[in-house]
């Protein structure tokens, strides 16, 4: 089955070059030029992935990112002139797979593209021993893509949740900030340490909220995170 992408800029020669490569690489590419024109698209349309400008017009990216993810968990790349580290760590904490600086190599945002759809897609499919992990007081059903606790979710964004699935299925081990840098984002350098500190700090923030669940992601000094709690058998 060809992926569909939709690519999303309002510099609309950069569009056309990037659809023409991608139609090239096989797969179906849908092109906007503002963020209206490209939830009309949205509307009608399954994506695989999302390659998405941050400054635009009228409803910028971040902005247009934050709308998608109140319902949809599809993997989104932002594409960015801003190179600070602080847009970057913005653009990854409110919702994005993946953040790249201009300028940018098509051949390098290809293999981007596809290690996130193949990351999306194999969390999607589990197995019935595997579809639900249980640790009292609260449980991550990973057919559905939620966290719940007792019988009432936990919002999480999809980074987050792919974060704490990550934790979760490693309970009482050491994860590095490496491991999670190559589970969750698809790569690891020292640089990528605060982005994943400031994740998790969300992630705390958000589970602290639900008695029973404080203080379930320990910090290992230096070195990562531990998932404190014990999953039923």
């Amino acid at each position: 089955m060809r992926h569909k992408l939709l690519l999303v800029d309002d510099d609309k020669e950069v569009l056309q070059i990037n659809k023409e490569y991608f139609e090239d690489k096989g797969y179906l590419v849908a092109t906007a030029s503002s963020a209206k024109e490209a939830l009309a698209y949205m509307k009608k349309n399954t994506f695989a992935c999302i390659v998405l400008d941050v400054m635009m017009p009228e409803t910028d990216g971040f902005t247009f990112c934050k709308s998608i993810r109140q319902y949809s968990d599809v993997p989104i790349i932002f594409l960015s002139g801003k190179v600070s580290e602080d847009d970057r760590i913005e653009g990854l904490t409110i919702g994005a797979d993946d953040y790249m600086t201009k300028p940018y190599s098509l051949r390098e945002l290809a293999v981007r593209i596809e290690i996130n759809i193949k990351r999306h897609e194999a969390s999607k499919k589990t197995t019935t021993n595997s579809s639900l992990l249980e640790f009292p007081p609260m449980s991550i059903d990973l057919i559905n893509h939620k966290v719940l606790w007792e019988d009432e979710e936990i919002p999480l964004s999809n980074k987050e949740f792919t974060l704490l699935h990550f934790l979760a299925k490693n309970a009482g081990s050491a994860c590095t900030y490496e491991a999670i840098g190559k589970e969750v984002w698809g790569s690891y350098s020292e640089s990528d340490r605060r982005s994943i500190m400031v994740n998790v700090s969300r992630l705390r923030k958000k589970l602290e909220t639900h008695t029973g669940l404080d203080n379930i992601i320990e910090s290992l000094w230096s070195k990562g995170y531990s998932f404190t709690l014990k999953k039923k058998k």
